[in-house]
């Protein structure tokens, strides 16, 4: 059988923290020759390269982070024995790891994890941001609990995961004071020739909105496309186009960037999902979002 090294483990743990070897010098007491050679020896019985250089300091390869995840949860949980045979309290949280596409509004990424919080136990939340497509990576490699995204996962991914419908509501404009009030005038048609702030990722969203403009015959002016959302509304904010963004989160919209709505179009929705490893959902967390998720996305 073959038995892990945890001084070993241990000593890689402290220098992924530290960022590099010297800096782990002092709080292992160990001069650099040392930890190097234990470092050689961790990565022979793990049979995989733990760090690669970066400038002067080390990052992870992508075994590296794997083992960096566990020796995470193996210290903490040490951290914890001891914890309990001194008879100390433990109140460790529960955990929950969140993919967030870039292009995903913050405001609506906040709205739907909210009831994750609300959980009688306390939950530790994680949340990494990415393209799709990485973040879909990461699930697969089971560094991620769910995604959340705008549109459900298709084939092309080629990663085993499943769709978790969550709700949908409606798209609503918005513009600097200003722009508002001129655009405001004959609403949608105004839209056309008027300028606007678009994803430049191609999500969901865009290309209903996309497919929208076709339908209405509205050609509008983009001024910009931005892959954050958040960007895109301080561009917005400072007045250089009208965007649109989802109808649940119009208040904090308005409150955050001091815009005003221009008007809500008919015929045009958002609907957003989660994605998860599991068929049927178990993680307690995952749970309460979905269970919440359509009223969280009704509440204006």
């Amino acid at each position: 059988m073959d038995w892990l090294n945890y001084h070993h483990l241990f000593y890689f743990w402290t220098v992924a923290r530290e960022g590099s070897i010297s800096k782990a010098c002092a709080p292992l007491h160990l001069a650099q020759p040392t930890i190097s050679s234990q470092l050689r020896s961790l990565e022979r019985a793990l049979g995989g390269k733990l760090f690669q250089r970066a400038g002067r300091g080390l990052t992870l390869t992508e075994t590296g982070q794997i083992v960096f995840r566990y020796a995470d949860e193996i210290f903490s949980l040490g951290n914890e024995l001891l914890d309990v045979i001194r008879g100390r309290p433990t109140g460790k949280p529960l955990r929950l790891v969140v993919g967030i596409p870039d292009a995903l509004p913050k405001l609506v990424a906040y709205r739907l994890l909210r009831p994750a919080l609300g959980l009688p136990e306390r939950v530790q939340l994680v949340c990494d941001e990415g393209t799709l497509q990485q973040l879909l990576g990461e699930l697969a490699a089971h560094r991620l609990d769910l995604v959340l995204s705008d549109a459900p996962m298709g084939p092309e991914a080629n990663v085993r995961a499943f769709n978790h419908f969550l709700g949908e509501c409606g798209v609503s404009f918005f513009a600097a004071a200003k722009l508002a009030r001129r655009l405001r005038r004959g609403f949608p048609k105004s839209l056309d020739g008027a300028p606007l702030l678009m994803p430049s990722e191609r999500t969901a969203s865009l290309r209903s909105l996309e497919q929208w403009f076709d339908d209405q015959g509205i050609r509008p002016e983009v001024a910009g496309r931005f892959d954050d959302s958040g960007l895109l509304k301080v561009f917005g904010q400072a007045g250089i186009g009208a965007f649109a963004a989802p109808s649940a989160i119009e208040k904090e919209i308005c409150r955050q960037y001091g815009v005003q709505v221009v008007g809500r179009p008919e015929g045009l929705s958002e609907r957003f999902y989660a994605i998860s490893v599991e068929r049927r959902l178990k993680h307690p967390a995952v749970v309460a979002i979905s269970a919440a998720a359509r009223e969280e996305l009704s509440r204006g």
